[in-house]
Order: structure tokens, then C-alpha cells, then sequence
């Protein structure tokens, strides 16, 4: 189950990355085609931005425990 969590926020982070680069590039040239005005705050390339590195910290747990969980288990056998 760990695996498929880290799979899935690496791959989720990375669409973040390639959304908030693509929104700040349109954001660039004039054009705000990614920018989501609702009743709170704007969804704009900076919360792809904070939304990519939620998730690469969330594989990056994710891995890490999944490590530390593989070594401990490891280390009782023997």
C-alpha cells in the first residue's frame, strides 16, 4: 500500500509542477486561462506550485517509511 501511495503523490506532484509551469507561462504571455476565480481566494500557478511540493513530501514520507519499516523488519530475522 505504501508504494502505491508514493506512485501516486509522485505522479501527482509532478502534474502540479507541469500545471503551475504552464499556468505561469500563459500567466506570462497575457493570457489567465488557468486562473480560477471562486468565492474565496484565486487559484492561480502558485497553488499548483504549493499543491506539487505537498505531494513530493508526501512520497518523500511515504518512501521513507516504507524504508525504515523494511529495514526494521529486516534487522529481527537475522
Amino acid at each position: 500500500m505504501e508504494k502505491l501511495i508514493a506512485k501516486a503523490s509522485y505522479w501527482l506532484g509532478v502534474t502540479c509542477v507541469v500545471l503551475a509551469f504552464l499556468a505561469r507561462a500563459l500567466n506570462v504571455v497575457g493570457s489567465d486561462s488557468l486562473h480560477f476565480l471562486n468565492k474565496g481566494n484565486p487559484v492561480g500557478y502558485h497553488s499548483f506550485l504549493d499543491g506539487a511540493l505537498l505531494f513530493f513530501v508526501m512520497a518523500i514520507a511515504t518512501g521513507a517509511y516504507t524504508w525504515v519499516n523494511s529495514t526494521r523488519s529486516g534487522s529481527s530475522r537475522g
